[in-house]
């Protein structure tokens, strides 16, 4: 019987090894490990990518959503105790970057076709202590439209994307700066290589992108001691550098991304079209926005049933994600809220394979074989 993995790494990079590790060797040879010329073109490189002015490659997603938010802090913006907006549906990075400054997250339930933030009840929970609003492009569907814009120019809000999910995806209307590239919408946005993302590093390392080149000034000092010149420390910062060798193998990988965009969504194409069992919720597919497909999730209520029945058939899952943020330990002081939607999506949410090596062929035997489940 066939086995159909949810992600095997080594065969996502295979198509890339040999200009990786030519890469590699590269960096190995030039004697430079850090701060050096591959990180100045990746930056470069995903700037351009996104539509802005500014990127500063950094060690991980986590810690270019805390830089960013920290520069605000810096720039008299942002405050302890200040409010963030933040979706209750989302990986716990979001939130942890918030809490990190001191800063309180302020949760919005989800909505059911984006599984989003649900942009209609963002005014009812804006205050007197509302500063900014933090927009995660779920499994690589933008989180963005014209409510949002609006709202962020009518209450002075800023807008940090969290973009760890949805490089290269574009909006259905353009951003605050015109661009409609995600990482480019709003005022600034974090980006995550980790391994399993669209455009995967082979360890941990992230990407701030702005528009606004005071915040990314900030955020480079900040990443490295809070230094803006050698032994010359401006802030109390990090050392949140990015390594030359990640992003000599981020460089190789991102001349690809476009057709590594362009397969994920021929099998999500193919998921929609072919899965037919009316026990499944299929994600929506949005003709006028340019979704990414970092997860195909699909919703259905039996959901312990069903991903055994995939496992028994071959077809190995995910859940993206079980627990949210407000529900997690960690976070107890949150857990009376009451997000219904975010819970429903909690409860049923299951994500197929769709990173390489899965192909269009596989993905139509992956819905027949679903197609065959009854409860």
């Amino acid at each position: 019987m066939k086995r159909y993995p949810f992600l095997n790494l080594k065969h996502a990079n295979a198509a890339y090894a040999e200009d990786i590790k030519e890469a590699v060797c590269r960096v190995i040879d030039s004697g430079r490990y850090l701060n050096g010329d591959e990180t100045a073109a990746l930056e470069v490189e995903l700037a351009q990518l996104c539509g802005v002015k500014h990127c500063v490659a950094v060690s991980n997603g986590l810690d270019a959503l805390t830089l960013i938010i920290r520069a605000y802090k810096e720039e008299g913006i942002f405050a302890d105790g200040d409010e963030i907006i933040v979706p209750a549906n989302t990986y716990i990075a979001s939130v942890l970057a918030i809490t990190r400054n001191a800063l309180i997250p302020r949760f919005v339930d989800a909505d059911t076709a984006t599984l989003n933030l649900d942009t209609s009840k963002i005014e009812e929970v804006i205050n007197a202590r509302t500063r900014g609003i933090m927009p995660v492009h779920l499994y690589g569907t933008p989180c963005w439209d014209e409510t949002l814009k609006q709202l962020a120019e009518c209450y002075n809000l800023v807008i940090i994307e969290d973009n760890a999910q949805a490089i290269g995806a574009k909006a259905q209307c353009p951003g605050i700066h015109s661009s409609s590239t995600t990482g480019g919408l709003g005022h600034a946005a974090g980006l995550s290589f980790y391994p399993t993302k669209n455009l995967g590093a082979l360890g941990d390392a992230g990407a701030v992108t702005t528009h606004n080149h005071a915040i990314a000034r900030i955020v480079k000092a900040l990443a490295n001691y809070g230094s803006d010149r050698r032994y010359h420390n401006v802030f109390a910062g990090y050392n949140c550098r990015i390594d030359e060798i990640q992003a000599a193998a981020l460089r190789v990988k991102l001349r690809h991304l476009d057709q590594e965009t362009k397969r994920r969504r021929e099998v999500a194409e193919t998921y929609n079209r072919e899965i037919r069992n009316e026990l499944v919720t299929k994600p929506t597919i949005f003709g006028n926005m340019q979704q990414v497909w970092h997860q195909y999730a699909i919703r259905i209520e039996e959901r312990d049933e069903f991903r055994e029945y995939l496992r028994i058939s071959g077809i190995d899952t995910d859940v993206h994600y079980a627990t949210p943020p407000y529900l997690q330990p960690c976070y107890k002081e949150y857990s009376h809220l009451q997000m219904p939607v975010t819970k429903a999506i909690a409860d049923t949410i299951v994500s197929l394979p769709i990173s390489a090596p899965i192909s269009t062929h596989d993905a139509t035997t992956i819905a027949q074989i679903i197609n065959g489940f009854n409860s």
